[in-house]
């Protein structure tokens, strides 16, 4: 065999276990969509088809035996057979999404068709009717049989009326962007039929090994690779209730990372096994550190590229200087475990600088202290300064009491304020956020509190820096939680209007709010309970309840909002004297504390005996029981005007 035939067949066996593996990818990343979608559903069949396809034929290109290459060649008929019923399908399905559902008749086609292709996998895997074996070299090679020419007429029928169908959805896409991807899509959508159609067997036994055959194939290997990754672009914006910016960003991110990667990691193998064989070197040995160094750069690439790649693909077309701030977004800003960490750290550092074994860290707010980190055993300490408030008084006023002092003397600690770099400057009218306690019980920190240029001081000031960013941070994540709830115009409606689904028209006016929106805006008004874009900009002001209550009491839309809150948490309330502890009144507990009387969580959690996350989920659920509340009360409101009108 020449050095090109071989170099050809390592290319075949590579492009063909490359088209494995991106039909694969490509399945699980449609398996993880909305598969209550027909598009999803559909477009899962025919990847599934091209998936079992091609995985057959990277096995048939590991050379087995001859019984072993005669079972896979007929096992993969299963992608073969049923790939013009799954076209069809999903040509249907786009189609619907236009407006055009199907009255009976193309969904009775297609579960014949689908029947039909029942019938050719049975007779390819059980007689040589449709293929036949035959002996080829050293191999056997697959021949078509007598009934193959039927086949060959349903397969063409079949992908051409999927194309019809592809035609008249893009005719009736209403917006250019939907007309557009319909296009694009169009362009693309016969290329799984395509590619897993058996040319084989219209070929003389071994030709398919011959130097022609093996351009052909390879030519058309590569042609469907690209045609794959083209047509998964247009087809995952069916069904996404995401933008399209982040469709496009999640969708590159993913072939980047997976099925390029498996790509280079089977180049790598295949070509260096044939490199070792023509260089005499051990294949074995120099395979795994090649295959490790090639994905490790490729990784290495992406990171790097990977920006530059959305910026090219994704935000042409937007400011650069937004694109910056977009894709730094995740590096700066940071959570409240985070910078409660990022506190904690600083703490333990004072801690041995000062070698003392006691220190906290208090943030204030309104007249409250919450503790944020403590090292040492601080509980009973920790219990006396949050009973104990007159000491936020005389901390807060300290700079303008005494204007040369650096520390409060309390109890055996001597507490440091901490105060705000963002308000007002660093003057003596500076907001003080929060305090630092370090144990001074012989009096040995004077010299260090009072050194005003210190390494103390460089710790206080990164604790100032931390509070207050921690206090905007919370704020920031405050505004969008109360305003996020409030859009109105969601991804899923915007594709409604441009695809003009018949089968899912914008709901009527008196409809019935979407359970799983309620329940974000119940969330946000709960948070904002005593003031804040959650409740005084929320959409629940329209309800119906809402409005009775307005229009009995003659009350302002947040005081009407508020009692209808508060009236669902009262129902939840249960008989008898109210407990702590009681399983029956946790859902009724967690919301009077966290939201009526505004308690922090590590508050909550202490007073409940619970973990802060047992809390989250508990409290994730007594919300949703006030939305389950507020939603049927609403229905009954509405039920009871429409028995009126009629």
């Amino acid at each position: 065999m020449s050095l090109l035939t071989t170099l050809l067949l390592t290319v075949n066996e590579t492009l063909t276990a490359g088209n494995a593996i991106i039909a694969v990818s490509l399945l699980l990343f449609n398996l993880t969509r909305n598969l209550n979608n027909r598009v999803a559903k559909s477009s899962a069949i025919v990847l599934a088809c091209v998936a079992v396809a091609y995985v057959a034929d990277a096995f048939i290109s590991l050379e087995p035996d001859n019984s072993a290459h005669e079972i896979a060649s007929r096992l993969q008929w299963i992608g073969i057979a049923f790939i013009p019923a799954a076209m069809v399908h999903l040509s249907d399905a786009l189609l619907a999404t236009t407006g055009l559902p199907s009255r009976g008749r193309r969904k009775r086609g297609i579960r014949i068709l689908y029947l039909v292709g029942a019938v050719f996998l049975l007779t390819a895997a059980f007689s040589d009717s449709l293929i036949a074996v035959v002996a080829a070299q050293e191999s056997v090679s697959i021949q078509a049989g007598a009934a193959f020419l039927v086949y060959l007429l349903y397969f063409l029928l079949a992908n051409g009326f999927a194309f019809f169908n592809v035609q008249r959805a893009r005719k009736r896409c209403l917006t250019q962007s939907s007309a557009r991807r319909m296009a694009y899509l169009q362009i693309a959508f016969l290329t799984p039929a395509i590619g897993i159609f058996p040319y084989s067997v219209l070929l003389m036994p071994g030709d398919e090994f011959s130097l022609f055959g093996l351009l052909v194939i390879n030519t058309a290997n590569v042609i469907i690779i690209l045609m794959l990754f083209f047509l998964s672009y247009p087809l995952y914006f069916f069904g996404s209730d995401k933008p399209d910016r982040l469709v496009k960003r999640q969708l590159l991110d993913f072939l980047l990372r997976g099925p390029a990667t498996g790509l280079i990691a089977l180049a790598v193998v295949n070509f260096t096994t044939q490199a070792s064989r023509i260089l005499s070197l051990p294949g074995d040995a120099f395979t795994p550190p090649a295959v490790v160094a090639a994905v490790l750069l490729w990784q290495w690439f992406v990171s790097l590229a990977l920006p530059y790649f959305e910026k090219f693909f994704i935000y042409r077309d937007e400011d650069e200087q937004q694109i910056t701030q977009l894709q730094t977004l995740n590096d700066r800003v940071l959570t409240q475990t985070d910078l409660s960490q990022l506190i904690m750290a600083t703490t333990e550092a004072i801690c041995d600088y000062l070698r003392i074994d006691k220190a906290f860290v208090f943030s204030l707010d309104d007249a409250q202290a919450e503790l944020v980190s403590a090292v040492g055993a601080l509980n009973s300490d920790e219990d006396k300064l949050l009973k104990e408030n007159d000491w936020i008084q005389r901390i807060a006023q300290l700079r303008l009491e005494q204007p040369g002092a650096s520390h409060l003397e309390w109890d055996s600690f001597a507490l440091v304020p901490l105060y705000s770099s963002r308000t007002r400057g660093n003057g003596t009218d500076a907001l003080t956020i929060g305090a630092l306690g370090l144990l001074n019980t012989e009096a040995q920190l004077g010299d260090e509190l009072k050194a005003p240029g210190g390494y103390l001081q460089a710790y206080v000031n990164r604790l100032e820096t931390s509070l207050d960013d921690m206090r905007l941070q919370a704020e920031m994540y405050n505004l969008l939680e109360g305003l996020l709830p409030q859009f109105q115009m969601t991804r899923s409606r915007a594709v409604q209007v441009e695809y003009r689904q018949s089968d899912a028209l914008p709901p009527p006016v008196d409809a019935l709010p979407d359970r799983n929106e309620l329940f974000e805006q119940v969330r946000a008004a709960l948070r904002h309970y005593w003031g804040g874009s959650g409740i005084t900009q929320s959409n629940m002001i329209m309800l119906r309840c809402v409005q009775s209550k307005m229009q009995n009491g003659d009350e302002s839309p947040v005081k009407a909002l508020r009692n209808l809150l508060e009236e669902a948490i009262d129902s939840l309330k249960p008989a008898g004297e109210r407990k702590m502890m009681s399983p029956e009144w946790t859902l009724y507990n967690i919301l009077q504390l966290r939201f009526l009387e505004n308690r922090k969580v590590r508050e909550v959690a202490r007073r409940m005996s619970m973990s802060e996350a047992d809390l989250y989920r508990k409290q994730r659920i007594a919300i949703l029981a006030v939305t389950d509340l507020i939603l049927n009360q609403e229905k009954a409101l509405r039920d009871q005007r429409a028995k009126v009108v009629r």
